[in-house]
């Protein structure tokens, strides 16, 4: 069938709108009309190259939407159920039956392959192939082939146009902070990043129980608008030591978190903690990148240090976790977003980019 789709076809250079065909579901597929799907800095670093992807490719990983078909294999989902699409993971190695599936040692080929693991692809033009399975589902376009055990499926009256990025952005954040931080009540944290996998972590710690959460970053409007939601501190780097500050206004965090993937800004997280105290990194950098890590200092502070991928998330437990948070006034991630028409996808890609918009989300 003939669908619209966004395609990425090089380097720092806009999506391209055009028609396209769909193939069929394969039989462990749904086909998705998709709704609405977030902007996730990971999308425009494909776009960029940062990982060796090859182009063109459908990209979008963040996708919410309402099955239109379901593939002969497929069990547990019929058309019409809403979903919310998180990342594909085999679901049968070591990490993913011990639940922990964002750490499938098949994680890189089902996400970043864009392709089935046959090798074919869903999207085609007069001009080929183009690449799909973008982390299981290539949401940036209206319908697309979706690899089902990532699928979530969500109530009937679920706002599928905010639900896109509790598939990944929303989810990395929030899960680094509920699944492996672990804040116990009363506690404090430092968030490295004002974005909104940054945000997502602030909400989520604040859900929790922390009671000094601080917030660090360069951009004074991001970091005034954390206040609002929920921030006890801000560190606004640029002018001020962070590390100095934090352990002037706590003398070491119990918790930290790099959302940023710089690193000066993971040493810095390091150096911020307490005694004992546990620090994570989600920030994605280029592959190859090393940051300082002063062992000889922190080996006497018995620091943990995690490197967490997709919170740590099992999807179909977390995702509809959050939705119940929010519904119940705990974690209102929805102030983080901007809706653009599908139209705009490549002003939403810039308005990430230069920080004016938390978390677009194209709807369709």
């Amino acid at each position: 069938m003939e669908t619209r789709a966004a395609v990425a076809t090089a380097p720092d250079t806009d999506l391209d709108i055009r028609d396209v065909q769909v193939d069929d579901p394969g039989p462990d597929e749904i086909r998705v009309k998709i709704a609405a799907s977030g902007v996730c800095h990971t999308d425009a670093i494909i776009r960029d190259q940062w990982y060796p992807v090859p182009l063109p490719v459908v990209l979008g990983h963040e996708g919410a939407g309402t099955v239109e078909a379901v593939g002969s294999a497929v069990e547990g989902f019929s058309t019409g159920d809403k979903v919310v699409i998180g990342p594909a993971f085999c679901g049968h190695c070591e990490q993913c039956i011990s639940g922990h599936p964002m750490y499938c040692a098949n994680f890189y080929d089902r996400n970043f392959g864009v392709q089935r693991q046959d090798g074919s692809k869903a999207f085609f033009d007069d001009e080929g192939a183009i690449g799909s399975h973008f982390f299981g589902q290539s949401s940036f376009a209206e319908y697309t082939n979706v690899v089902a055990h990532g699928a979530v499926k969500v109530p009937a009256d679920a706002p599928l146009d905010i639900l896109g990025p509790l598939g990944c952005g929303i989810m990395t954040g929030s899960g680094a902070v509920l699944n492996v931080l672990e804040p116990k009540p009363g506690s404090t944290i430092a968030v490295f990043g004002t974005g909104a996998v940054g945000m997502a972590a602030m909400l989520a710690a604040k859900a929790a129980g922390a009671t000094t959460i601080i917030m660090v970053d360069i951009v004074e409007e991001r970091l005034e608008f954390a206040k609002e939601l929920g921030a006890t501190h801000t560190v606004n780097s640029r002018e001020t030591d962070p590390v100095e500050a934090i352990k002037e206004i706590t003398g070491g965090v119990h918790y930290a978190l790099d959302t940023t993937g710089v690193p000066a800004v993971f040493s810095q997280m390091t150096k911020s903690l307490a005694t004992r105290g546990h620090g994570a990194l989600v920030g994605a950098a280029k592959l190859g990148t090393e940051a300082p890590f002063d062992i000889g200092t922190l080996l006497l502070n018995g620091i943990h240090v995690s490197l967490v991928i997709e919170g740590d998330a099992v999807p179909k437990e977390f995702i509809p976790r959050l939705i119940n948070l929010h519904a119940q006034g705990k974690f209102p991630f929805d102030k983080l977003i901007k809706k653009y028409s599908y139209e705009d996808i490549n002003q939403a890609f810039a308005d990430s980019a230069d920080g004016s918009t938390i978390k677009p989300v194209i709807v369709f």
